[in-house]
């Protein structure tokens, strides 16, 4: 079925060809030419079939009689007003050939020598140019030039739809008919085949070999042809399918990727302006906001800070802080006349510094030790949540306020539009081929 439909697409193809380059057709297969006509509704013009008709006329009359005969002066009398008419009523419109006609002119033009077509043809039609010229010369100059493009003119009937004659439907129903036997055949297949299919969706399965049997728009079936030689693997199209199939994604990625990222912003914008964030702070949430475990989300994870902080981080920057408490000591007794004067002393010059050394140590351990008694402490964990819990409140009066709250939505809007603008145009101007190409070589790269 493959290769039948692509049979019919070369025959579809060809009878697209036929009427523009008709002319290549009757130049080398003339007998098949004049065969074919008929299906497209050509036939023989009357008038430059008429024309070419006097012409073999006189040269069987030249044959038997001689060029000077009275027989011959009629005979080119006709061709002489034949081609005044022709030359004025211009045949070769019909067939869309007025360039042929001008090629002709031009030729007689320049074989006589004069500006006038009309004249050129009078001239060459004569007895008088013809003896002095040459009748075989002249003759053989008609058969080369002449009569091949007088020969290309045609004429086609319109039909009652305004469009010419056109009978390629007697060659194409056969073909239409098998497609058609075939589709209701898949069609019956598949409906029995897939339960819950109808007969409707059984037939947009194959959607493609729809086009087999529309009787117009016949290079549409290069669609249908192309799919099924690609499933008889008479043509490998796996690259082409894979190079679309990319295409489509990037441009659907990046379309959604921006279309995502914009939403989300903007919904992020609108809970801004309606005041969700105000709402929030204020522990004032809106009756449709939905709480999955009954837990202030900000005071636990204020409280989970503290802690990390203080089993986590500060043991660790605990050398940064005896530092930094050890020069401010030591610039504080050092603008003291009493420990200058002390450090003079013979025997206790190192004193001091020993002092300020056991005294950091003392306060960054009862400090640290504080807040680690502090949390595990029952009573110091309660004073701990309640210092967080009000810390939390006096913060979200102060956000609340009406200046500052104005001026932190403003900002957040600002900096959202930011983003918008800068970071989203970005991902339109990403090199999507290359994301889908990292795509492919980690697919390759994973375990099959």
């Amino acid at each position: 079925m493959a290769l039948l439909a692509l049979t019919n697409l070369g025959i579809v193809l060809f009878d697209l060809s036929y009427v523009p380059w008709r002319d290549l057709y009757l130049r080398e297969f003339p007998g098949f030419t004049k065969f074919y006509d008929q299906f497209k509704g050509i036939e023989p013009h009357r008038e430059t079939q008429k024309y070419l008709d006097t012409v073999e006329k006189l040269k069987a009359q030249v044959e038997q009689t001689g060029l000077q005969s009275s027989q011959v002066e009629p005979v080119l009398l006709q061709l002489r007003n034949l081609s005044v008419e022709i030359i004025e009523s211009n045949p070769f419109e019909v067939a869309q050939k007025t360039g042929t006609l001008e090629k002709i002119k031009n030729k007689m033009r320049k074989r006589i020598g004069n500006e006038s077509a009309k004249q050129s043809f009078t001239t060459f039609w004569s007895q008088p140019y013809l003896s002095q010229a040459g009748w075989s010369k002249e003759i053989q100059f008609y058969n080369k030039e002449i009569q091949p493009l007088i020969e290309t003119n045609y004429f086609r009937p319109m039909g009652e739809t305004g469009d010419f004659v056109d009978y390629f439907w007697k060659i194409d129903i056969g073909f239409l008919v098998i497609f058609c036997l075939e589709f209701l055949g898949r069609t019956y297949y598949i409906h029995r085949r897939h339960v819950g299919i109808t007969w409707l969706d059984a037939m947009f399965w194959r959607w493609y070999d729809i086009f087999l049997l529309l009787p117009v728009w016949r290079w549409l079936r290069v669609i249908p042809v192309t799919i099924r030689l690609h499933q008889a693997h008479l043509l490998n199209l796996d690259n082409v399918q894979a190079q679309i199939n990319r295409g489509f994604v990037a441009n659907f990625a990046e379309e959604l990727t921006e279309v995502v990222a914009i939403r989300t912003i903007n919904q992020v914008q609108d809970s801004i302006r309606r005041g969700d964030i105000t709402r929030l702070l204020s522990g004032r949430v809106s009756r449709t906001y939905i709480d999955i475990n009954n837990v202030n989300e900000v005071e636990a994870i204020a409280n989970l800070l503290v802690k990390v902080t203080v089993y986590q981080v500060l043991p660790k920057i605990q050398p940064d802080l005896e530092a930094i408490l050890r020069h401010s000591l030591e610039k504080i007794l050092n603008q003291s006349p009493v420990y200058r004067n002390l450090q003079q002393v013979p025997g206790l010059g190192n004193l001091p510094t020993q002092m300020i050394e056991r005294l950091v140590n003392e306060v960054s351990q009862s400090a640290y030790q504080a807040l680690t008694d502090t949390l595990e402490d029952p009573v110091g964990a309660e004073l701990s949540q309640h210092l967080v819990q009000h810390f939390s409140e006096a913060l979200g009066s102060e956000v609340l306020r009406q200046q500052t709250l104005q001026k932190i939505q403003s900002l957040l809007i600002d900096l959202l539009e930011e983003i918008k603008i800068n970071y989203v145009k970005r991902l339109s101007e990403e090199d999507l081929e290359e994301v889908l190409e990292q795509t492919r070589q980690i697919r390759h790269i994973g375990p099959h």
